[in-house]
């Protein structure tokens, strides 16, 4: 069976849904604000907090070409170099952040932008790698963090079939198929209707991975989707409060709205079940209003039964319905009373 291990957490098909809290930029500038969202996002409930690492210098360009000026986004008009600038997470944070996130019991790990990122990384022996969505397409980077040997997990957010084949293949190539697909929504916030769930489980089907979701809608519902539907990670971006604000606010959970999606993901996990057609002992109780067979109008020894003094009606401690049919025209072995359970022992001649 597929089994990835991140930390202590094996994830598997069997396994529980590993819940991620992605810090992103939601410390705004504050490595306290940092160090307190690790501890909600515990007390939300998730099983890990995750960082990005890169600064603006090694994630592009600081120039003022209409190339590098973000459009048709909520932060359409700023320079990607100014976003990076605001959003990044200060890389001498980070064994800070990594120590407070193990002190809480949380697995702690990071998104690379670059091959510098993933050498700073690799001396937090950090265990396991998130490739964001649209570093998808960047091979040399993917092969270089695949080649550390620890579980990857991909975002497919701008992935088109040829993209995510193309990254898997490249994984594998250096001997790593500890591979993770998460479906995700490149839009910020991303549209409900966009969310395309189907697509967890034919990532697992189609290649041979574990699958999953990295959520940008608004609320809750599509994460507790994607875990009916057999997603075994759920990431979601995680805030301390919304009144801090920040880049990636709108569409992120504080920690009442995270731990009712955590709760809500437990138990739709506890409603899937199994395939089984056994009852459980309060179902079977359940039986007990189920329809039988009984004495609707008193009857006397011999007397013929017929339609008019027996009837299939509830509760179900009296015979079978299915035999109605076959009672009918015969005798009574007894005097019976009205509201009496009809039994084989009242039937001349019945064969079950």
């Amino acid at each position: 069976m597929l089994n990835i291990k991140i930390g202590d957490y094996d994830i598997n098909p069997n396994s529980k849904t590993f819940i991620i809290a992605e810090l992103s930029a939601n410390h705004n500038g504050s490595i306290e604000t940092a160090i307190e969202t690790i501890r909600a996002a515990k007390r939300a409930g998730a099983d890990c907090i995750k960082l990005q690492t890169y600064t603006a210098d090694t994630i592009t360009l600081d120039s003022n070409k209409e190339d590098f000026i973000i459009k048709d986004t909520i932060w359409s008009g700023k320079k990607l170099y100014d976003l990076y600038m605001e959003a990044y997470t200060p890389w001498e944070w980070h064994q800070k952040l990594f120590d407070v996130a193990k002190s809480e019991g949380l697995i702690c790990f990071s998104s690379p932008f670059d091959k510098t990122a993933v050498d700073f990384l690799e001396k937090l022996e950090v265990p396991a790698y998130k490739i964001a969505s649209f570093e998808i397409t960047d091979i040399p980077l993917i092969e270089y963090v695949a080649s550390k040997g620890k579980p990857v997990i991909f975002s497919t957010g701008i992935a088109e079939l040829e993209d995510i084949e193309l990254a898997i293949s490249t994984c594998r190539k250096v001997g790593n198929d500890q591979i993770c697909l998460l479906k995700c929504t490149s839009s910020y916030p991303a549209p409900i209707e966009e969310a395309n769930l189907s697509m967890i489980k034919d990532f697992a089907n189609r290649f041979n991975v574990i699958s999953g979701l990295s959520d940008h809608t608004l609320g809750s519902t599509v994460p507790i989707v994607a875990t009916i539907l057999g997603a075994k990670i759920i990431e979601k971006h995680f805030i301390l409060n919304h009144s801090i604000g920040g880049p990636d606010a709108s569409f992120s959970l504080d920690e009442e709205q995270f731990t009712k999606m955590v709760n809500s993901i437990r138990e739709a996990e506890l409603s899937i079940g199994d395939v089984s057609y056994n009852l459980t002992n309060k179902q079977k109780k359940g039986k007990d209003f189920a329809r039988s067979l009984y004495i609707v109008e008193d009857i006397k020894k011999g007397e013929i039964f017929s339609l008019h003094n027996i009837k299939s009606i509830r509760p179900g401690f009296g015979l079978h319905p299915k035999y109605l049919n076959q009672i009918i025209g015969k005798r009574s072995t007894q005097a019976l009373t009205k509201g009496s359970r009809l039994e084989k022992s009242n039937i001349e001649n019945f064969e079950s």
